[in-house]
């Protein structure tokens, strides 16, 4: 392996372990204020527009993904500098540690029967409108959000960084973050943030597949199932409206037995989604077994993207 090969696949690894020891950083974490200067640049810039939406997209992850070249080019000839800022870089992107966090606190308030606390902490997962929801209906979003934030805040970025390096890694952080921003359907939103969302679907076309895939042979290592999770994911993943979420949410349904979907509603707009999966409603139980699928899923990334970095 080159060495620049090897410093980009070094990186990738410590990065990883530093998420899974550390979490996200505590104070002044980078994608927090990227975060803080693209909702600055939106109040200046906003109008309801598909052209101005396209150029704050192009604005914002154009020049996070310009850093990321810049010290490409800057640690060409010197491959610790490109180890050491391809493991920050992953580390600051990566969010293995917070998503199996929030779960596994789901999971312990669904157990205790706190459904008040469960309701105000699924937002720390999803944008959903957990008022009134049930534990059932609450263990759903959940399971299902883990699905789908293991390929955003795993799988995806860990590809990244393997094919692209350190633009990769910040390039899809940033399309990602724009797309938690703006990029839904809401009225604000609707022209604006469409080609953040858009752009974010791109970018994630092929890691939710091979999200998916890793989902269908990580499951019997996590108490799953692999056979019902390749069945469903190929025969439910496209009933989803997203072109990716579906994909990993479809196949977590498969590999844990359970059913996922249904009707979702997002700040008074109401979602009918497809249904995922044959088996039962998920419950509290179940949570947990989605945090121990997507901790496998997520060492199985890393192992592909050492495979393949570049």
């Amino acid at each position: 392996m080159p060495l620049r090969q090897a410093a980009t696949a070094a990186g990738l690894v410590t990065g990883y372990v530093a998420d899974a020891v550390f979490g996200d950083p505590r104070r002044g974490h980078p994608v927090a204020g990227f975060g803080r200067a693209a909702q600055a640049l939106e109040q200046r810039v906003w109008a309801d527009s598909k052209v101005r939406g396209a150029a704050y997209t192009a604005a914002c992850a154009g020049t996070v993904t310009g850093l990321g070249v810049a010290a490409r080019i800057l640690t060409r000839e010197r491959p610790f500098a490109r180890f050491a800022l391809t493991a920050a870089s992953t580390w600051v992107v990566l969010g293995g540690r917070g998503l199996a966090a929030e779960g596994t606190r789901m999971a312990r308030l669904l157990d205790d029967g706190d459904l008040p606390g469960a309701r105000r902490r699924l937002s720390h997962l999803c944008a959903r409108d957990a008022t009134g929801l049930d534990i059932e209906q609450l263990a759903r979003a959940t399971t299902e959000s883990i699905a789908e934030n293991t390929s955003d805040a795993v799988v995806a970025p860990l590809l990244w960084g393997a094919v692209a390096g350190i633009p990769g890694l910040l390039g899809y952080r940033a399309l990602n973050t724009l797309d938690a921003m703006v990029g839904y359907r809401s009225p604000k939103y609707v022209n604006f943030g469409w080609a953040s969302a858009r752009a974010d679907d791109v970018a994630n076309l092929v890691p939710a597949r091979v999200g998916a895939a890793l989902t269908v042979a990580s499951a019997p290592l996590a108490g799953g199932f692999a056979k019902p999770a390749f069945r469903i994911w190929r025969r439910d993943g496209k009933h989803h409206p997203s072109p990716n979420a579906g994909q990993v949410e479809a196949a977590f349904a498969g590999a844990l037995g359970i059913r996922l979907g249904g009707t979702n509603s997002y700040g008074g707009r109401t979602e009918r989604r497809g249904v995922l999966g044959e088996g039962r409603e998920p419950e509290p139980v179940d949570v947990r077994r989605a945090v121990r699928l997507s901790k496998v899923v997520g060492l199985a990334a890393l192992a592909v993207a050492v495979a393949v970095a570049r």
